[in-house]
């Protein structure tokens, strides 16, 4: 059961500060949980190209993904690698800003892993120029493309941001 306040909000707000920094620490734990798993993947795991089959629907793979979900612009010129660094910081300060704004434990959640798997994908980006995927599901002869922990958790995040959309009661005030 949730505590009521005297003016009947409940014990479930959060200020733009806590939200802020709930978010921020979700972020460093995605980032890094994100680089570890990569880290491991490439230096000890598949430290040379092959599939390692784990069950009848996964797999470990090792791709580096020059381009965005599904290949998209794979293999395009340098500049559009520094296009996507700039729209994923760019994405971030919109998202930081919606939730400094409208803080709220759904959008805290949703935002922290988005913007932590973006700057996951942006560190991969920056350093070798390309993403390490390396999650392989698949039904039959079917794979879903390869992707990593940073793209599950923006994944998951965007999902937390359509069900806050549906669900999170209207504000008070009108703008």
């Amino acid at each position: 059961m949730t505590a009521s306040h005297p003016h009947g909000s409940t014990a479930k707000s959060l200020s733009a500060a806590q939200a802020l920094a709930i978010a921020a620490g979700l972020i460093v734990a995605v980032t890094l949980l994100d680089q570890a798993s990569k880290w491991l993947i490439v230096e000890y795991f598949l430290d040379r190209p092959r599939v390692v089959e784990v069950t009848g629907f996964f797999n470990l793979v090792l791709t580096h993904n020059t381009g965005i979900s599904f290949g998209i612009f794979r293999g395009s010129d340098d500049w559009v690698r520094w296009a996507l660094i700039v729209a994923a910081f760019g994405i971030m300060a919109v998202l930081l800003d919606w939730l400094r704004r409208q803080p709220g434990r759904t959008l805290t959640l949703a935002i922290g892993l988005i913007c932590g798997g973006a700057l996951g994908n942006v560190i991969d980006r920056i350093r070798t120029g390309a993403v390490v995927d390396f999650l392989d599901f698949y039904l039959g002869t079917w794979h879903w493309p390869a992707f990593n922990l940073a793209d599950a958790a923006i994944t998951i995040g965007v999902v937390g941001l359509i069900l806050d959309g549906l669900f999170r009661p209207p504000s008070s005030s009108k703008n």
